[in-house]
């Protein structure tokens, strides 16, 4: 692209468009569809570049990061409701020169960006290894499709496969946006590896805290079991000893009333010292 040529811009919100992407977009604002129509007129190029604040309705200049990415629009949809689903792919990492505004669009003219690439470094070996780290975590969270490990397992190209992961981890905007600037490609590799270990991290603590708390909550659940035994077993034995203690007696002789309330407070005793496992008491069979 030429410096001097000014071509319309779509501002982002929640997403950063890396080069390689392919991504569907819904677009509502009125500006970003006039700019999807413009360029559909054209070579089906647009730049995308995201918001710092997703908030704000009608961006202009100062309300976008100054590196974005220049994409292609493959597939464009126009929705019942007005707004456009379109499917975009990401192609150079792109500096944004100079801006301007009215009120149909937001144009822009940019700079591709190049990778800074030191030949004496191994960069293939590393993002083979980012390719391995990123296979535990997909393991553990099952985020990562098959097809896209299947596409990285196949590239020979650094730039490409750091580009390829960074659109994909759950990272904030902002962190991401970091990549995209990123121009030292080792640099920006081992920002990869950092960020995946440290996702690796979190889903392990997180994995931590949940056997820890089912923990508890199973210890609770069965301290309340055991409470509620207890009240049971207190209620047979206080009726066996107090107002039915004739009728049991009558009915299964004194020495076999003595034998069941020997057992039943043998059994507070166990509960009382939170002894009691199932299979603790066992019928036998004379």
């Amino acid at each position: 692209m030429s410096k001097t040529d000014f071509f319309p811009s779509l501002p982002l919100r929640d997403i950063v468009i890396f080069p390689g992407m392919i991504v569907p977009l819904f677009v509502g604002r009125d500006k970003s569809i006039k700019a999807l129509n413009e360029v559909m007129k054209t070579n089906k190029k647009i730049i995308l570049v995201t918001q710092k604040n997703a908030e704000i309705d009608d961006p202009i200049e100062k309300d976008l990061y100054s590196v974005g990415c220049e994409s292609k629009i493959l597939q464009l949809l126009k929705l019942p409701d007005g707004t456009i689903k379109v499917l975009v792919e990401g192609i150079d990492r792109i500096k944004i020169i100079e801006s301007k505004s009215d009120k149909e669009l937001l144009m822009c003219s940019t700079e591709v960006i190049k990778d800074k690439i030191d030949s004496k470094e191994d960069l293939l070996s590393l993002s083979i290894a980012i390719i391995r780290k990123l296979e535990k975590l997909t393991n553990l969270s099952k985020k990562i499709s098959s097809e896209l490990f299947n596409n990285l397992k196949e590239q020979k190209n650094p730039s490409k496969i750091a580009d390829l992961i960074a659109g994909q981890l759950n990272i904030p905007i902002f962190e991401k946006q970091k990549l995209l600037e990123t121009i030292d490609l080792k640099t920006r590799l081992e920002k990869l590896m950092n960020h995946i270990n440290n996702e690796i991290n979190v889903i392990g603590v997180e994995k931590r805290i949940r056997g820890r708390v089912k923990t508890q909550m199973e210890k609770t659940q069965r301290e309340y079991y055991l409470n509620e035994q207890m009240k049971a077993i207190q209620k047979e034995l206080g009726d066996i000893e107090g107002p039915l203690n004739k009728q049991v007696i009558d009915a299964i002789g004194p020495e076999e009333t003595a034998g069941a309330i020997d057992i039943w407070k043998k059994l507070i005793g166990v509960l009382e010292l939170g002894e009691h496992r199932p299979g603790h008491f066992k019928a036998v069979k004379k």
